[in-house]
């Protein structure tokens, strides 16, 4: 039985002949379905066949052709709705108005204006605490505080065009906190996610948990997945919730399962596949706050050529202004990729 697979393209990807040749793969391969550009500069497949050939076909889309350079990419598995009887070029507004708008975006491209925002910015939000005890507070009260101010970050973050918003709400370390701050921590992220589910239905903001779920609580995982099944048809804008979360024990738990699976030579691919974050493009831009200059074992894998931002601003102070002045200075650096 046929799979498909949805999957969309940045970087260097419009006016570079990259429709045609993701055709030409296509059409190699036996795969069904489409390929378009979007506005924003990204190319959009979506595509139908077996497991094999949408592996291969994923593989050869990270390459692209000669001219182009893929910067990240983004797919999801789904189970076809329809089904395709050959691999088309979608056009949008006819040939010449759609040449028109590849070379214009290609242009973007080449002068570095449509890299200029991070299509995935992550945040290790620091500080909780200490912005409490600053203010003579107990210390759930800098969380509380926080839980708030995440909300206006994922509206920002919408409107500066991010597509992709990570937050580490919850470290596999953090289970050494006292009883009553994890509980009233669940309690805060329960409320949350049943008052952003409201907002990312309006919006269309698909939501995702990356992390364990097999030790929080059951009334935190019920509120994960009630969000997670609203959202699950959204892809514009993304955000991701770290909880119960660790870098180790993520690169831990995908060799386990690839051990599981009988694999006896782990390829780069195999553990992309299988990371909590199978599908998001790795971060453009990574914030910690309140004047720590660490990772803590954020992401290691994904993290291999993100940008590093650090403020001394505590997270529950660290708002859309804040936020604006990271992805500023994101956009006045030059990325090499070890080039």
């Amino acid at each position: 039985m046929n799979e498909e697979i949805r999957v969309e393209i940045f970087g260097r990807v419009q006016g570079v002949g990259f429709r045609h040749f993701v055709k030409e793969t296509a059409d190699k391969l036996g795969v069904f379905g489409y390929v378009k550009n979007k506005d924003g500069g990204s190319v959009s497949v979506v595509a139908q066949g077996n497991r094999e050939q949408l592996d291969n076909f994923l593989r050869i889309l990270q390459i692209g052709p000669q001219l182009a350079k893929v910067t990240g990419l983004s797919y999801f598995w789904e189970t076809p709705k329809e089904s395709y009887k050959d691999f088309s070029i979608i056009l949008s507004n006819g040939i010449i108005a759609d040449q028109k708008k590849s070379f214009t975006n290609l242009g973007k491209r080449i002068f570095n204006i449509g890299d200029r925002v991070p299509k995935h910015v992550a945040i290790i939000p620091d500080g909780n605490r200490r912005w409490a005890r600053a203010r003579g507070m107990e210390e759930t009260k800098g969380h509380d505080r926080s839980g708030e101010n995440a909300m206006a970050l994922f509206e920002e973050a919408k409107k500066l065009g991010i597509r992709y918003l990570t937050i580490w709400i919850f470290s596999t370390e953090n289970w050494n906190r006292s009883r009553k701050e994890k509980e009233k921590l669940f309690d805060l992220f329960v409320r949350s996610f049943n008052k952003f589910e409201k907002e990312a239905v309006k919006n269309k903001i698909r939501f995702r948990h990356l992390g364990r779920k097999d030790r929080l609580p059951k009334r935190v995982i019920e509120a994960i997945n009630k969000l997670e099944e609203a959202t699950k048809d959204f892809r514009e804008y993304n955000v991701q919730i770290c909880m119960d979360y660790g870098g180790r024990d993520e690169i831990v738990r995908v060799v386990n399962k690839l051990l599981k699976a009988g694999v006896h030579e782990i390829k780069e691919d195999d553990i992309a596949r299988h990371l909590d974050s199978a599908g998001i493009p790795d971060p453009d831009l990574i914030i910690r706050t309140s004047g720590e200059k660490r990772m803590s074992g954020f992401m290691p894998y994904q993290a291999g050529y993100s940008e590093l931002y650090f403020t001394d601003v505590h997270f529950p102070d660290f708002g859309a202004e804040d936020l604006k002045k990271a992805v500023e200075d994101f956009g006045k650096r030059k990325r090499r990729f070890g080039k």
